[in-house]
């Protein structure tokens, strides 16, 4: 009889197991959270400032802005577009049939800026994409068009053809403060009109994410505003708003060991944004002012070594001949405080202020010289040294082809023993992409013509129309021509 009932009571137990295992495999996220014992949340640790304040409402904010940031998908070519892949493993499940490589794809965020349809993203977003489609937060899907691009920043302004659209305010990012809440709306892992609050953590942070290379103009400007709300993934070119629900910055980092948030996000500052755009809408190129200075950022160890009685301000270590400091009267030793009205104390913010002017614009700075202080009055220039215009770059120019050029040199030419040509230093969604051409491509004719300038080009394809032949060389001698209808 005890066996008997033994066994009936392990039996019972048997399946009493059995069937709390398939209830936690079935729905396993319910039974592993009945499992977990509670934590207290943070605010138990009864620390000022550990949760928002009673009168601190998000709701408001969210409301106002989850409708004006948009998800931006993009698509990427695939190098060999016809390429075939086999996989031999599909074999031993009898599908043994051969597929067609896929574009990559891509997703990021964007800001909808003006009712008829502009839209501010990050440039690493978007750059290289041969296919942009933004949507908005009530599902309708488009198209959109790439009006600039800022590598410098990295911010791209996009186009949809539609009006009406709910476009969110500018706020001013100057009046931002360390320690007031914020928050990140996004689209993080294709998570839709996501949003996440924190507290800004610092402002004027460089964290040297953005390439610098002066050779191909890429003279990176980070002024980030720092936060410790929640971004991942995918959030790139959302929106970060205060409590008033203005834009305040565009989300375009994170720091992070893993690749997912881990505690710290980065947005660029909205005024830097605001010149941005108006500079791709009014020129189609971003008009940057130069000082044309060296600087470093002041320490106690400079300010021993020089005799600076205050750390405080922009060590300036030198000057560039002919720049707008040098005629200016600003030398070598001196000290920037302020740009403008606007104090500096380190490189990113005496960069961030400089940004927001153009070519020509005049400007008081305020120096410190031999510990005392002057007023200089500066009138900026371009890169090329001038207050002129700068025109569109290739890119821009010659929008079709979706390409940055680049001339060689005699001894490039010799070794490739050609009279002229043209290089691509960089390919994005466009014609020469679509035709097959790649990247270090040396555009000797087009149609027929001799390529010397990236004015050759325009010159003969202005008013083209039907099919266009373009003939040039590798940089390892192969030869090749391609062609494509305008």
């Amino acid at each position: 009889m005890k066996k008997i009932v033994s066994a009936f009571v392990i039996a019972s137990i048997g399946g009493i197991t059995a069937l709390g295992l398939n209830q936690l495999i079935q729905h396993p996220v319910k039974e592993v959270k009945s499992q977990i014992e509670y934590q207290p949340p943070v605010k138990y640790v009864n620390m000022p400032g550990a949760t928002p304040p009673s009168n601190v409402d998000f709701t408001t904010a969210a409301e106002m802005s989850v409708h004006s940031v948009v998800n931006v998908k993009t698509t990427y070519s695939v190098q060999e577009q016809n390429q075939i892949i086999y996989d031999p493993f599909r074999g031993f499940f009898g599908q043994g049939i051969p597929q067609q490589q896929q574009a990559p794809t891509g997703s990021g965020s964007g800001v909808i800026v003006s009712e008829d349809g502009f839209i501010v993203t990050n440039n690493h977003v978007i750059d290289n994409a041969t296919k942009i489609e933004v949507t908005l937060n009530d599902k309708r899907s488009y198209t959109a068009e790439v009006i600039g691009k800022d590598p410098t920043t990295d911010l791209a302004l996009l186009k949809i053809k539609e009006s009406g659209l709910p476009n969110m305010a500018y706020g001013n990012s100057d009046n931002v403060k360390v320690g007031q809440w914020v928050l990140a709306v996004g689209n993080p892992f294709n998570l839709t009109s996501t949003v996440t609050a924190g507290i800004i953590s610092a402002k004027a942070r460089n964290i040297n994410i953005i390439e610098n290379n002066p050779a191909k103009g890429l003279n990176p400007i980070e002024s980030y505003l720092q936060t410790d709300a929640a971004v991942n993934p995918g959030n790139s070119g959302g929106a970060l708003v205060n409590t008033q629900g203005e834009l305040i910055g565009i989300n375009s980092a994170i720091a992070s060991n893993t690749g997912s948030y881990t505690g710290y996000s980065f947005a660029i500052p909205v005024n830097i944004a605001r010149k941005i755009i108006s500079d791709l809408l009014e020129f189609g190129e971003v008009q940057r002012a130069f000082i044309g200075i060296n600087i470093r950022d002041l320490d106690s160890k400079l300010a021993k070594e020089k005799n600076i009685s205050e750390i405080k301000g922009i060590y300036v270590s030198g000057l560039t001949a002919g720049g707008s400091g040098e005629e200016g009267g600003i030398k070598a030793g001196d000290v920037i405080t302020k740009i403008a009205d606007i104090s500096v104390n380190n490189v990113p913010e005496l960069q961030e202020q400089v940004s927001r002017y153009r070519p020509g614009d005049k400007i008081k700075v305020t120096i410190k010289r031999n510990n005392e202080e002057e007023i200089v009055d500066l009138l900026l220039k371009n890169k090329n040294g001038t207050i002129d215009v700068v025109e569109k770059t290739a890119v821009e120019t010659v929008s079709s082809l979706g390409a940055l050029f680049e001339p060689l040199n005699s001894s490039e030419m010799k070794k490739l023993s050609i009279q002229n040509g043209l290089r691509i230093s960089k390919l994005n969604a466009g014609k020469l992409l679509s035709a097959g051409i790649k990247e270090g491509f040396i555009i000797i004719y087009v149609d027929k013509k001799k390529i010397v300038t990236i004015e050759d080009i325009r010159t003969v394809l202005e008013n083209k129309k039907g099919g266009v032949l373009i003939e040039g060389i590798y940089p390892n001698g192969m030869r090749a021509y391609y062609g494509f209808g305008m």
